[in-house]
């Protein structure tokens, strides 16, 4: 399988912004004064002196001069640079604004059991299939979301260890999460041809996914080339899920706990089982289910997760499981800092420019143009 490598879209400076903002948009009020002037015109006029005349038609044939038509045209000039001192007033600013992404993630290691015990049958979404697949399924949407209760783990390093006599690393510790599907079409059950490698080595899969999770740091600046400032690693959880007991291994559950705890390692553990568990087997005679019982040692699995301050539940189905899921991901949650740079710069120079040139021209205008003789 070809490498992946990892995306750098999480954690990097995004393109720079161009906004406008007003220091002080209070001064906008001042335009509610333009409606103000413009009633106290129109009053104005109608009050104005007037001679009476017997008839007003010849008036009225001969039209108006272009002084008359343009006669707004001061008092337009006027409210515009009344509304352009207001603007310049509130002080309008023109920013570039960088925004910089701080994530804080977490480093989760997905420990699965895959021993021939894992070939029990459970529903899921209307299927039957056996409880590796289910977990596959389960654990698939935890980290990709799906699209309702889970929203999916994009700023978390997710990888994932099996096991059954031995563990074994399948996927590394890794921000690329499109590659997690390929990795777990990979996990199969222990085969029957097999018989050797099964087992369930709970002690020394925990050993190996803690030993992978105090690396974190170096495999993460591996993946990011040393540009690693943006990113850290808020804490380290283990996830480890089983159906049965250690049977196999150089160490203890418990011993791999300590050692996970020593390093700040958190484990929550998640026992897969159930009285009514049954499974398939075919013959001669056509396929047969038999029950399997209840299998999972749930009195070591609650003390892995007492000596790292994490959690056990049991899940007899898979909606019990994804309700697991659900709780593990309420309460490990990754966090993303926006720090934002501004760099602003005044524009209310030209607006008052402009304000000032038309109380010129209004002025010029005044005393030529639309001058009143008394």
């Amino acid at each position: 399988m070809a490498p992946v490598r990892s995306p750098r879209t999480q954690n990097k400076r995004r393109p720079l912004k161009l906004i406008m903002i007003l220091e002080s948009p209070w001064a906008l009020l001042i335009l509610l004064a333009l409606p103000v002037i413009l009633l106290w015109r129109a009053r104005r006029i109608s009050r104005a002196a007037s001679i009476r005349f017997s008839s007003t038609s010849n008036a009225a044939k001969a039209g108006m001069s272009v002084r008359q038509r343009l006669g707004a045209v001061p008092l337009g000039i006027r409210l515009l640079t009344l509304t352009l001192l207001a603007v310049a007033i509130a002080r309008p600013q023109k920013g570039l604004q960088q925004v910089h992404d701080l994530n804080k993630g977490i480093a989760i290691e997905m420990v699965v059991d895959r021993s021939g015990s894992m070939a029990a049958e459970m529903k899921y979404e209307g299927d039957t299939l056996n409880r590796l697949e289910v977990v596959k399924r389960a654990f698939s949407q935890f980290v990709l979301g799906n699209g309702k209760t889970l929203k999916g783990r994009p700023n978390d390093l997710i990888g994932m260890i099996t096991f059954a006599r031995y563990p074994d690393t399948v996927a590394p510790l890794t921000l690329a999460h499109g590659a997690l599907p390929r990795f777990l079409e990979t996990v199969r059950l222990v085969q029957q041809d097999e018989r050797s490698e099964d087992g369930t080595a709970i002690g020394d899969a925990i050993a190996l996914a803690a030993a992978r999770l105090k690396t974190a740091e170096e495999v993460l600046a591996s993946q990011l080339g040393g540009e690693n400032d943006d990113y850290e690693i808020k804490s380290k959880v283990m996830i480890v899920l089983t159906d049965g007991a250690n049977n196999g291994g150089k160490r203890a559950p418990l011993e791999a706990a300590k050692l996970a705890s020593e390093w700040g390692i958190k484990i929550y553990t998640i026992g897969v089982g159930g009285d009514e568990a049954i499974t398939s087997q075919g013959g001669v005679f056509g396929t047969f289910k038999f029950g399997m019982g209840n299998s999972v040692d749930e009195a070591t699995l609650k003390a892995v997760a007492q000596a790292t301050g994490g959690l056990y539940r049991l899940a007899t189905d898979a909606e019990s499981l994804e309700a697991i899921y659900r709780e593990i991901d309420e309460l490990e949650r990754s966090e993303i800092e926006s720090v934002r740079y501004m760099d602003y710069e005044e524009r209310f120079f030209i607006l008052a420019a402009v304000a000032l040139l038309l109380i010129g021209l209004e002025t010029l205008l005044g005393s030529t143009f639309f001058r009143k003789i008394p």
